[in-house]
Parts: C-alpha cells; sequence; structure tokens
C-alpha cells in the first residue's frame, strides 16, 4: 500500500482526434516522458493508465487514448475502446488544435456533458493559430472551462492544472469511506480473511489490505483472522467488536460465530457502498427473486484474475443462486472494463465490489442497468441473499435495509398479480 489505489485516485481522460498533441500535453502536464510521442497520426492505440501525483490535485490517474477519428476496422476498434474510456473517468480533458474545431470535437462535449461528466477544453498548439473569440465565447457560456496551451511550448500548462483542479468535485478524496463512520476511533473491527486457492501466496488481496489500512488512518483496531479462529478472536476481546467484516464466501460460518448483537458485513459490501451506490444495489438484490428457468444472469469482475477451481463468479455464485431460487439459469461472465452497451438480454446482473473500478465506472454501470430495467447487485449481497442473512449484512445500513425490503415487497406484491 506504499501508493494510492489507482480506484481511489481522481480519473482524468484525454480524448480527441489523432494527432492534436495529447500525448504531448500528457508529457508537459506531468514533466515526464510518460506517453510516447510521434509527428505520425495514430501513435497511441489502446487507452493507457497512467498513475501520477498532480500537484495540487494529488493522486491522479490519467487515461491517455486513441484518435477519435481513427479509420479502418481495427481504427474504429480502437475509437470504440476510447469511448469506453468514457464510462470511468472524473473529468474529460477534450483536446483540439488551437484553430480547428469540427464535428468530432462537438460531439464528443456533448457527450461528455450528457453523461454528467466534468469538461475541460483544452485548445493546444496555439503557436500554430489560435481558436476562434466566438467561440470560446460560446463554449464558456456553457459553463465549460477553456483554456489554451501549446505542449510543444510550455505554454498555459501552469492554467491547465489549475482548470483541471477547478473540474475536481470538491468532495472527491473526503467522500470515499470505507468504514471510518462504523469503526470510531479506538474501536475493534474483526477482519475475517479465509486463506483458500484464491488468496494470493505472502500477500492480501486489495480490498483486505485497503481495510486494514483505513482503520490504521481512522486510529481503529484491527483483529485479523481466519474463519475458523473467529469464536477464539471474538472470545479474546474485552468487549464486543464495532465491526465484523468477512469475506462473502465465508458468510454463512462468519454470521453462525458471530453473536446476534455485533454487526456483520462483507468486504464486498463495503466496497459496494464506496464505488456506486449501495441502496440502489439493495433494490436490485429483490429483484433476484424474480429469476426462473432459463433467465440469464450476467457475472461481471472488475479485475482480469485467472479463475480458479472453485471460482467465486463461475462456480461458487451460480451454485449459490440456483439452490436459492430452484431455478434453472444461464450464466455470462465478463471481466474488466468492458461492460455491455444493452443489457436486456439478462434478468440480472450481478458484479463484483469493484475494487479494482473506480466510482465513475461502477455507477456507471448502475445506472445503465436502471434505465434498462435490469436488477444488479453485487456478490456480497447475492450470497447473503442466497444464504438467507442479507438483512443481517445490511444491518449496518439501515438505509440500504429499507430499500430492499421496500423493494422486496414490490417484487412479491407484482408476483401476486402475475399469478
Amino acid at each position: 500500500m506504499r501508493s494510492t489505489p489507482k480506484a481511489q485516485r481522481l480519473s482524468i481522460g484525454l480524448f480527441g482526434r489523432r494527432n492534436v498533441g495529447k500525448s504531448s500535453l500528457l508529457n508537459a502536464l506531468t514533466g515526464q516522458d510518460l506517453a510516447i510521442v510521434s509527428p505520425e497520426a495514430g501513435t497511441t492505440t489502446d487507452p493507457v493508465e497512467k498513475p501520477m501525483e498532480l500537484l495540487p490535485l494529488g493522486p491522479v490517474v490519467f487515461i491517455d487514448t486513441a484518435g477519435l477519428d481513427d479509420e479502418g476496422v481495427v481504427g474504429l476498434q480502437r475509437v470504440h475502446k476510447s469511448r469506453l474510456a468514457l464510462g470511468r473517468v472524473d473529468i474529460a480533458l477534450v483536446v483540439a488544435e488551437g484553430k480547428v474545431w469540427t464535428d468530432h470535437e462537438a460531439s464528443l462535449l456533448d457527450e461528455v456533458v450528457r453523461r454528467n461528466i466534468r469538461p475541460v477544453v483544452c485548445f493546444n498548439k496555439i503557436d500554430l493559430g489560435e481558436p476562434d473569440p466566438k467561440l470560446l465565447r460560446h463554449l464558456r457560456s456553457r459553463g465549460v472551462a477553456v483554456v489554451e496551451v501549446s505542449a510543444s511550448q510550455g505554454w498555459g500548462i501552469d492554467r491547465l492544472r489549475e482548470a483541471l483542479f477547478h473540474a475536481m468535485p470538491q468532495d472527491f478524496y473526503e467522500s470515499q469511506v470505507l468504514m471510518a463512520d462504523l469503526v470510531p476511533p479506538g474501536k475493534v473491527a474483526v477482519l475475517v480473511m479465509p486463506v483458500d486457492s484464491e488468496a494470493p501466496r505472502g500477500r492480501l488481496i486489495l480490498p483486505q489490505a485497503q481495510a486494514v489500512r483505513d482503520l490504521l488512518d481512522n486510529r481503529a483496531i484491527s483483529v485479523v483472522c481466519q474463519d475458523a479462529e473467529l469464536p477464539k478472536a471474538l472470545a479474546a476481546l474485552r468487549e464486543p467488536p464495532a465491526l465484523v467484516v468477512t469475506d462473502s464466501q465465508a458468510f454463512a460460518q462468519v454470521s453462525a460465530a458471530t453473536p446476534p448483537g455485533v454487526p456483520l458485513t462483507s468486504f464486498s459490501i463495503l466496497f459496494a457502498r464506496m464505488q456506486a451506490d449501495l441502496t440502489e444495489l439493495a433494490r436490485g438484490t429483490a429483484g433476484l427473486a424474480r429469476l426462473r428457468d432459463g433467465d440469464r444472469v450476467l457475472l461481471a469482475e472488475a479485475c482480469t484474475h485467472h479463475p480458479t477451481e472453485d471460482d467465486i463468479a463461475r462456480v461458487k455464485i451460480p451454485r449459490w443462486l440456483e439452490k436459492k431460487t430452484g431455478a434453472q439459469l444461464g450464466y455470462e461472465f465478463q471481466r474488466g472494463h468492458e461492460f455491455p452497451e444493452d443489457l436486456t438480454p439478462w434478468r440480472a446482473v450481478v458484479h463484483c465490489g469493484g475494487c479494482m473500478a473506480n466510482r465513475r465506472e461502477m455507477r456507471a454501470k448502475l445506472w445503465r442497468a436502471q434505465q434498462q430495467g435490469v436488477a444488479m447487485t453485487n456478490f456480497g449481497m447475492t450470497i447473503a441473499w442466497s444464504l438467507g442473512i442479507l438483512d443481517r449484512a445490511l444491518g449496518p445500513f439501515p438505509e440500504a435495509l429499507a430499500a430492499y425490503h421496500k423493494a422486496k415487497a414490490e417484487v412479491a406484491a407484482t408476483a401476486e398479480v402475475d399469478a
């Protein structure tokens, strides 16, 4: 944990046509030769992420993308990848040549605004020509930040950093709460971390490591154990812990060993709250009760780990779902940043906690599911629901629990009408 995880960094994407100087601009912003620069159009192919510390913004991740005017079969695939990156940026840096503004820039800016992404328009190469003053006035009248720079000459880079700083959501870093509101300073959280075939040798997985660091930062106390040792760990404490957090796969064992009065949840649910919208995901969980024979479920993971023999997404969750619903279901699996535009072929989407994604990406996926009327939930809540302990798993989050019960009643009422 020597550096801030990418999921907790402000995400800034550079978008524009080929050869407008996106990579040169990135190098000028960071003061490093991070991106390959060439006069030949199309040097940048797939989007490339570059974590940085950029003052005065702090930890950020830049996403350098291919030109949006690329051509040919491969070129159109690059354009698709570039537009896909819009789904995970907090700030979109729309880069244009100083004296050129085309339909590519106009439509891109419209899409950025429509997606509620904070835009900054950067006219690069102003040493070769300046933008039309009428265009500048029009953009600024829309409330869009506009900066004129020359990356090659170093002109205007400080003004661009300032514009990015002002575009950053004011509460971006302060709003990333994992457990600080659940475990006060000086209190204890017990973290249950089973060591199984999916546990990496010699280290903790990212959610576990971040949970320990979060408790340390908040001056709280962490007690770490495996599920078999949980009774001994609880017995060794002088007072009950403020919270028990478990790997979702051990929910059943941990729930049985944890006294009823002790709050219990999972790492997956904590990250769903921090990265997405726990209340909406809780509503989506109620939709799992609608699953019937032949329905299809999309299981999505933000990371790209190699599946194991008893993989949670490919084996365990389907097993638990079918036991709970009594239905024979069809499954498809998605990894990484790819996520279908059309979700209607699936009855439900079950997503991981999203520790390798960021909030913008996770909330964009959730919004898409809501707009298309597809129930979306996450691994932890799906497992807890399948095991009949979702009320307890959502106990620390009263608003989400109330939303789940309201949605559950709506699902039941719909089922009665259908019957």
